[in-house]
């Protein structure tokens, strides 16, 4: 029979032993050490003075003076001296200097790790989760890579009146968010503040495209047959089908109506249609901030009602002021249906 246990190696007290009381204390003084073990600190050598009862070390290689030899051991602090314990595979410890839990394995402490099955109510990756937030990831980048061939990120939610979307934030202030938002319709929203939020693309289960944002807009002046003098300009007064953020801008004064207003920069496809009671030789040209041409409708005389029309494809500015210029001699039939302009932004 050995005199020792076979694992912690304490001392078995022996028939007719004695000074029992020694085999006894040393047993205390190794599992006082073994049990609960907490590692202060990797030193190569003894700290200085003073040192703390009961502080346990793991000795590094090189180890010099009183340590020289003991490499990897553990120098534990027990009345005034060190008692040296070699650890053993499987040992597990706490790591005082960055709290971490370390398994003892083939030579080497390493952290313990998940294990490969399992399951766990929330995980916090360098950050803190909550009831909300189960996973919660806080790094620079975050990959989900293939296992040999596609890779496919599921997004589910409970019924078609639930969210089940990707939310985009600074600040944690929402400023964008694509997905299933409040339907089945896949969407793409975007918002200045976090809480005005606008659609800027949707497509309906069946794969019907929408952007309700994307300016366009039908305008016409309200004002029956007019006849413009030449080298005049004509507004509007009426949208119809407007969105994006057509608006009527400044009065050209009495009935001519109003400048139309351009949202957004961008290339714009534009179409003049004008509707001719009688006429001499003229043209009529959609134009921005009152010179530049856009679109042009020209006739030669006639006595008998007709219609003509012209397109374009411009770049515009938001801001741009569009109006109608008018050369020559006509009488119009103003109104929607009539003489209008149609203009939306590609």
């Amino acid at each position: 029979m050995s005199d020792q246990t076979a694992n912690l190696s304490l001392p078995y007290i022996l028939p007719s032993q004695a000074q029992k009381h020694v085999t006894h204390n040393e047993t205390l003084q190794r599992l006082d050490a073994i049990v609960q073990l907490a590692i202060t600190a990797t030193r190569s050598s003894p700290p200085p003075d003073p040192i703390s009862e009961g502080d346990c070390y793991l000795v590094a290689s090189e180890a010099t003076g009183i340590w020289s030899g003991k490499s990897a051991q553990l120098a534990f602090r027990q009345d005034g001296a060190w008692i040296f314990l070699q650890p053993r595979t499987g040992w597990r410890a706490w790591f005082k200097v960055d709290n971490r839990l370390r398994v003892l394995e083939d030579s080497i402490w390493s952290e313990m790790s998940l294990p490969s099955e399992g399951t766990m109510s929330a995980l916090g990756i360098n950050a803190s989760a909550d009831a909300t937030n189960r996973l919660t990831v806080s790094a620079a980048a975050t990959l989900f890579n293939n296992a040999g061939n596609g890779h496919q990120i599921k997004v589910n939610k409970n019924s078609s009146g639930d969210t089940a979307s990707l939310l985009f934030q600074t600040g944690w202030s929402g400023r964008a968010e694509m997905g299933l938002a409040g339907n089945d319709s896949f969407s793409i929203k975007v918002s200045p503040d976090g809480g005005t939020w606008q659609t800027g693309l949707s497509v309906s289960p069946q794969g019907i495209v929408d952007m309700p944002q994307q300016p366009a807009a039908r305008a016409s002046l309200a004002v029956g047959a007019l006849t413009p003098s030449s080298g005049s300009q004509t507004g509007f007064t009426q949208l119809s089908a407007a969105r994006g953020g057509f608006a009527l801008g400044a009065s050209l004064g009495g009935s001519l109506g109003n400048r139309l207003v351009v949202p957004a920069a961008g290339l714009y496809l534009l179409s003049l249609s004008a509707s001719i009671l009688t006429s001499g030789e003229h043209s009529v040209s959609l134009v921005a901030n009152g010179t530049t041409t856009l679109a042009t409708a020209s006739a030669a005389a006639s006595s008998n009602p007709f219609r003509h029309s012209g397109v374009g494809l411009a770049g515009l500015n938001a801001g741009d002021l569009l109006t109608l210029l008018h050369s020559g001699t006509a009488q119009y039939d103003f109104g929607a249906g009539k003489t209008e302009i149609a203009i939306v932004r590609l």
